[in-house]
């Protein structure tokens, strides 16, 4: 719950301070956080949305009121978040939560923005009587932070690009402290998002290089960022870090985020070989009013179209097993699909197909996985329907479109430039690779 306790006054915008408690997603944690609000919000019509972590940095509020006097950015709300704490029965800070919440590079940071922050964020008013309104749309939402809260930020639009389409991280955190030395190949593997990306390093950038090279991190994402076909704009110096390059130059960063507002961002072209073949310019899943049926149970292995390869989960493991099938035997079954996951979790692993050319669809909560002949992720497909927990039942992979089924028997059809597999004939072999 959001207690409102001051309201400050400054230059041409207000900061509401409130605390935020009993979060389902982070137990036990108290988060602080500032809610701005310029003046020329008249509560009249929902504002555009800017997040900001660690709280008020890079003189956001003088910068915003500037860019909007100037018309260089719309009428908007920020919100800006310190990180959670637990404190024991006398208020001594027992857990710092920061690192957990910000380094993680699971959904979860951006299931608490949007489930949590944001529905208390707009019980406020600003102190004029105007409630908080915030617009429900994605080109009006960015989040932006420094180092953790960087790459935070980067992952909260990764992840939901349904709710923030414009990021930037200064001095981002992604080395090997909780996976974010991963972003790099997630973002390569990973169908392109609708984003408008800017990062900022600085050579000299190395808080601590037990977890690697900071600078290096940002040169790796820039560049699968690039090779993904993302909106970017990169700013690389000799700094450190520290947020004294982000600050310089956040007004540009402002400015050139909002530029073509309220135009909807789209992603660009990917050079990932497999989406460039099997994707479908601006197709999404739809929702099918009809069932369809669905390939039939196989027990607990899905099979290679001749039937001469088995594939099953590995208990216990991101990986598939595949086994040999002759004669009717199961044989020489080793570790072979190798499937990637955020959070340094067990995969909710859930049904399996294979294409007409010997591709295996895995669908996760990862993501649709689609792995080559030999068991390498080249391609992960987004799941109907983003931050919403389901089980999924079913895939089927026809001629040119790709159909699911959830457990409460909802159907989902996408086209894809695929083909279904042919029972009792073998796909063309990929190599060895």
């Amino acid at each position: 719950m959001l207690a409102q306790v001051a309201v400050l006054v400054a230059g041409k915008h207000i900061l509401i301070s409130d605390t935020l408690t009993d979060s389902k997603i982070y137990p036990g944690t108290v988060h602080t956080l500032q809610v701005y609000v310029p003046d020329q919000y008249t509560g009249e019509e929902p504002a555009c949305l800017l997040v900001g972590l660690d709280g008020v940095l890079c003189n956001a509020p003088t910068v915003i009121d500037t860019l909007i006097v100037q018309g260089k950015m719309p009428v908007t709300i920020g919100v800006f978040l310190q990180p959670g704490v637990i404190k024991d029965a006398t208020g001594t800070v027992v857990r710092y939560n920061r690192s957990n919440e910000f380094d993680r590079i699971s959904p979860d940071f951006a299931e608490f923005l949007e489930t949590e922050v944001l529905p208390e964020v707009q019980t406020l008013s600003d102190g004029k009587g105007h409630a908080i309104r915030i617009s429900k749309h994605t080109e009006d939402h960015m989040i932006f932070g420094l180092s953790s809260g960087g790459i935070a930020a980067f992952m909260a639009a990764w992840h939901r690009p349904d709710l923030f389409s414009r990021v930037f991280s200064g001095v981002g955190t992604f080395v090997s402290m909780r996976g974010g030395h991963e972003v790099p190949l997630l973002v390569r593997k990973g169908e392109p998002r609708a984003l408008k990306v800017c990062l900022q390093d600085g050579s000299a950038d190395a808080w601590n290089p037990l977890f690697g090279s900071w600078w290096e991190g940002n040169q790796m994402l820039a560049s699968a960022l690039d090779f993904a076909g993302y909106t970017t704009k990169y700013d690389w110096s000799d700094s450190g870090h520290n947020a004294r390059r982000a600050t310089e130059i956040f007004p540009w960063v402002m400015e050139w985020m909002w530029q073509g507002w309220p135009a909807d961002i789209v992603p660009g072209a990917t050079q990932n070989d497999l989406f460039a073949s099997i994707l479908v310019p601006d197709s999404e899943w739809e929702a099918l009013d009809a069932p369809v049926k669905m390939p039939g149970s196989w027990g607990n292995m899905v099979y290679y179209p001749d039937m001469s390869l088995g594939v099953k989960v590995a208990k216990g493991s991101n990986c598939l097993n595949q086994v040999v099938v002759d004669d009717g035997r199961n044989m020489y079954e080793q570790p072979f699909y190798w499937l990637h996951s955020f959070d340094n979790s067990l995969l909710e692993i859930g049904p399996m197909e294979f294409d007409g050319d010997g591709n295996l669809w895995v669908v996760t909560n990862a993501g649709i996985q689609i792995c080559d002949q030999n068991g390498r992720v080249r391609g992960i497909v987004t799941l109907p329907n983003p931050g919403k927990h389901t089980t999924w039942k079913s895939i089927k992979i026809d001629n040119n479109a790709v159909i699911l089924v959830d457990d409460a028997q909802h159907f989902y059809s996408r086209p894809f430039r695929v083909k279904a597999p042919v029972g009792g004939t073998r796909p063309a072999s990929q190599g060895q690779g």
